[in-house]
């Protein structure tokens, strides 16, 4: 069975919001999660509470928050609009942070789990060669937690793979825009299209599937271990 534009229009989709979704995500679970393993701040546990929350929350539920905090009325969107960037809900940009948003848990705790188990030892030692802390984090820590980075990237790529419940929040299902790969599946369903829908699926889980194989066949860990 071939592809149709529309199906080709959410695979290339799809695959460009997990690329940057992954990209960003590196860019901002990194630092926090160095924050979260070191700092001995006593309310510290809030902060990862409110991480881990996009894994307990109803994806509807934090999509429909941040349906309402980028929209028009929300400070969020007031704030992008003064900004000349307008309104970011059904959008790609408000895709990017969405899914930005729902699968940081996946980056942040992977990396930050990372960083504990580097100890105080190492960095120590290059304290005492006047490593800089800024040299530390990138000569030391971050080389010793490259099993760590490469998870969180992964699992926040095939993570956002797989959403629905956010991006259909947040983007709708305006094909070439913001309808991926998983809200055409199910276009397909409704429609009573089985074999594209399941064309579709199947190759969303044989690729879902290898990477996540080749995940766990370079570090050679558990997933649980990894993620919690």
């Amino acid at each position: 069975m071939e592809f149709s534009q529309l199906d080709l229009q959410a695979v290339w989709l799809t695959l460009r919001l997990a690329s940057v979704t992954t990209l960003l995500l590196l860019c901002v679970a990194t630092p926090l999660a160095w924050w979260l393993a070191n700092t001995r701040w006593r309310y510290r546990q809030v902060i990862n509470a409110l991480v881990a929350l996009p894994l307990v929350l109803p994806p509807t539920v934090l999509g429909f928050y941040l349906l309402l905090i980028l929209g028009p009325k929300g400070w969020g969107g007031q704030l992008t609009e003064s900004l000349g960037i307008g309104i970011l809900p059904f959008t790609f940009s408000g895709l990017v942070i969405a899914s930005v948003i729902y699968s940081l848990p996946f980056a942040v705790q992977p990396i930050q789990n990372a960083f504990v188990a580097i100890g105080r030892r190492p960095l120590e030692v290059a304290a005492t060669l006047r490593a800089s802390p800024w040299d530390r984090f990138i000569s030391v820590a971050l080389p010793l937690a490259k099993p760590g980075l490469i998870t969180g990237a992964v699992l926040g790529f095939a993570h956002t793979l797989g959403e629905f419940g956010v991006v259909l929040m947040i983007g709708g299902n305006i094909p070439g825009q913001t309808q991926v790969l998983s809200v055409a599946i199910f276009d397909h369903v409704e429609a009573y299209e089985y074999g594209a829908a399941h064309v579709l699926a199947a190759g969303m889980l044989g690729f879902s599937f290898l990477v996540l194989l080749t995940l766990y066949w370079r570090t050679g860990r558990r997933p649980v271990e990894q993620v919690y």
